[in-house]
């Protein structure tokens, strides 16, 4: 019964996640950053991927993006996530929150994940939701249209003159595989396109909206060891796509005593990436620079990017049923 129940909760995902690739609106905006450390933040894009370790993870990351350029964007995220196990199945829990600037335009998300993981072919595949909400808010009181502009008007009704804000419900979905020779991963957020109405405190404007664009995420990465060394090989990609534009990466690491790592990306058609890594403990710190091939290289000089992540280690193993007292106290 519950491997019944369990196949049909598969193949309903797989329908929703069928159904936001082709249903997609060409008329919505994006609403997602695109970390080129993004196989460091796979529950950013899919909340599958929560507690698909067995530690409990945070995340802290920064991206500023197109350094040189007025009101580039710039985002923060925080992720947490763990696994823990409910009448002996395994299941994944997590939060997401992302705040990212872009010029007069500030987007806030905030999620609850929950993730059901089933061993599958030697792996473990792992069925995500994610419910939360979105929050747009744009200065009107910060636009400035100077004297004679032939396209403004300062008595335009279509330009908002006070600060204005609004709130929806959103969610995302996704599945996740993971295997001891690769993983992969597939993901669509916001997937009913959710349409914030801004409206300000004063009432002088309002029905201002914005809708959130369902995006398709497909991620895959392995973890191959070089035999009779202390290296490993980390490639990596992540493919997105709205149905209007497409984007991917493609990424090459190397990782050196489980200690320090580097590597280049390729983003087609935007930048190319150098990161570096190391780790302590418990600690990991990464950092990422963005170098731009397209036009935007004559006015910046580039993105960074960096990302701080906590992990714990947690002992899921049965418990022994035969318990004993130990006479030890020190």
């Amino acid at each position: 019964m519950m491997d019944a129940t369990f196949h049909k909760t598969i193949y309903s995902t797989l329908a929703l996640l069928l159904a936001a690739l082709l249903f997609a609106n060409r008329a919505s905006a994006q609403s997602d950053a695109l970390f080129s450390q993004y196989w460091a933040l796979p529950s950013y894009y899919n909340p599958a991927a929560a507690g698909n370790s067995d530690s409990i993870k945070i995340t802290a990351g920064a991206k500023m993006q197109w350094v040189g350029i007025p009101n580039a964007p710039v985002t923060f995220t925080g992720l947490a996530d763990s696994p823990f196990k409910i009448f002996g199945k395994r299941i994944g829990a997590g939060i997401a929150f992302s705040q990212e600037s872009i010029g007069l335009f500030s987007n806030l998300n905030i999620g609850a994940q929950l993730a059901y993981k089933q061993k599958l072919f030697g792996g473990m595949l792992s069925i995500g939701l994610q419910v939360g909400m979105i929050n747009q808010t744009f200065n009107g009181t910060e636009i400035y249209i100077p004297e004679g502009d032939d396209y403004h008007q300062n008595d335009d009704e279509a330009i908002p003159t006070t600060d204005i804000a609004g709130t929806a419900f959103d969610m995302s979905v996704g599945v996740f595989y993971t295997h001891k020779w690769f993983w992969a991963s597939l993901s669509s957020t916001h997937v009913m396109q959710p349409t914030i109405t801004l409206n300000s405190e004063s009432e002088t404007d309002s029905g201002y909206e914005f809708q959130a664009g369902r995006a398709l995420y497909f991620m895959a990465g392995s973890n191959i060891p070089i035999k009779n060394t202390l290296f490993e090989i980390q490639p990596s990609m992540m493919f997105r796509t709205d149905m209007t534009t497409f984007t991917g990466d493609i990424t090459a690491r190397v990782r050196f005593k489980k200690f320090l790592s580097g590597g280049v990306g390729y983003r087609w058609n935007d930048a190319i990436s150098i990161m570096v890594g190391g780790e302590y403990k418990n600690f990991f710190l990464g950092y990422c620079y963005d170098y731009p091939i397209s036009a935007i290289s004559k006015a910046s000089s580039g993105s960074h990017e960096i990302f701080l992540q906590y992990n714990v280690k947690l002992n899921l193993q049965d418990k022994n049923k035969n318990k004993h007292k130990s006479i030890r106290i020190m």
